[in-house]
C-alpha cells in the first residue's frame, strides 16, 4: 500500500508541475481548482482564505491564524471551512525542487447536499469548532484528489466528470474523523452557521463600524455568547478579525499605487491616518510607506531574478 500511495503522490507533483510551470496561483479549466507553484522560500504573505481544501505535492507551508501555527506538507492537507485572514509562508522550496500545491474551492451548499443524501444532515452535532482544520491524507482522498487533477489532461471531460469528482472529495473529507466538524457550519440554525454568517457580514463590511451587539441579534446570540463562539472558530475576537481584514485591503490598496496612506486608511474604516498606521506597522512590521516601498522592491528583484 506504502508504494502505491507513493505512486500516486509522485503521479499528482508530475501534473502539477505539467500545469504550474511558472510561480504563482494559476486558476485551471477545472472550476475552483487553483494550483499553486512557489521556487523560493517566501515572506509571509497576507490573505483571506476561502473555504477549501488544500493539498501539497511537494514543500511544506505553514498557515497562522491569529496566534496559532499550522503547518502542512505532502503527508498532510488543509480544511478551511469558513472566511479566514490568515498569514502564509512557503517553508520548504527552490527552484529544483519548488512548493507545489492545489487548492480545491468549495461551499456550504455542496456540504449539506452531501449531508442530505448520505443521511447524515439530521445527525451532526451543534457544536463550534476551529475553521481551520490539518489532516493526515490518506490513499482514499488521495485517489479521487489526482483524478480530478488528472482531468486536465483530457479537457473534453472536465464538464461531465469534475463535479461529481469533486463532490466525491467532499464526501470523502467530511469522512475524515478530523473534519467532522466541518459538517456544523452546512447545518441551518448551528452556533457554527451563526457565527459563519457573521464571518461573512465581517468581510463584506469591514469598513463599517462593528458594533457586537448589533453582530449578536443578527446571529440569535447574547454578546458573550458571541465572543465565545466566534473566538472559537476564528481563534480571535471580532476585533481582531476585523482589523485583520481592514489592514490586508489597505495593503492592497497601497500596493496598486491608487492611493495614498491617508486614503486607504479612510476607506477601510479607519478615523484617524495616525492610529492606522500604528496599527499597520504591528501587524506587517514597517509603516505604510515603508512596508509598500519595501514590497515594490522585493518584486523588482524577483522579475529581474527570473528575467535572467
Amino acid at each position: 500500500m506504502d508504494g502505491w500511495f507513493d505512486q500516486q503522490k509522485r503521479e499528482l507533483l508530475r501534473i502539477l508541475e505539467k500545469f504550474a510551470e511558472e510561480d504563482g496561483t494559476h486558476d485551471t479549466q477545472v472550476p475552483g481548482l487553483r494550483l499553486i507553484r512557489a521556487s523560493r522560500i517566501s515572506e509571509p504573505v497576507y490573505s483571506v482564505y476561502e473555504p477549501s481544501l488544500c493539498v501539497v505535492a511537494q514543500g511544506s507551508k505553514i498557515v497562522m491564524l491569529g496566534e496559532e501555527v499550522y503547518q502542512y506538507d505532502p503527508s498532510s492537507f488543509l480544511t478551511a471551512s469558513v472566511h479566514l485572514p490568515i498569514t502564509g509562508q512557503v517553508r520548504e522550496a527552490s527552484e529544483e525542487t519548488p512548493y507545489l500545491s492545489l487548492q480545491i474551492l468549495f461551499d456550504m451548499t455542496q456540504i449539506l447536499e452531501i449531508l442530505q443524501v448520505s443521511g447524515e444532515a439530521a445527525e451532526v452535532k451543534r457544536e463550534t469548532r476551529r475553521g481551520l482544520k490539518i489532516s493526515r491524507l490518506n490513499d482514499t482522498l488521495l485517489d479521487a484528489v489526482l483524478r480530478l487533477v488528472k482531468l486536465l489532461e483530457t479537457p473534453r471531460d472536465i464538464p461531465v466528470l469534475a463535479p461529481y469528482v469533486i463532490r466525491e472529495i467532499l464526501y470523502r473529507v467530511l469522512q475524515h474523523e478530523n473534519n467532522k466538524s466541518l459538517k456544523q457550519f452546512a447545518v441551518m440554525g448551528s452556533h457554527a452557521q451563526r457565527i459563519a454568517g457573521v464571518i461573512e457580514k465581517l468581510n463584506r463590511d469591514f469598513a463599517r463600524p462593528l458594533r457586537v451587539d448589533e453582530l449578536a441579534a443578527e446571529a440569535r446570540m447574547s454578546a458573550s455568547s458571541l465572543y465565545d463562539y466566534f473566538k472559537e472558530v476564528t481563534g480571535m475576537s471580532p476585533i481582531q478579525f476585523q482589523k485583520q481584514i481592514r489592514l490586508q485591503e489597505a495593503r492592497r490598496l497601497l500596493l496598486s499605487g491608487s492611493v495614498d496612506a491617508a486614503e486607504a486608511a479612510f476607506q477601510v474604516g479607519y478615523e484617524s491616518p495616525s492610529h492606522f498606521s500604528r496599527e499597520y506597522a504591528r501587524m506587517f512590521g514597517l509603516p505604510p510607506v515603508k512596508d509598500v516601498r519595501r514590497l515594490r522592491s522585493s518584486l523588482i528583484e524577483d522579475l529581474t531574478s527570473h528575467a535572467n
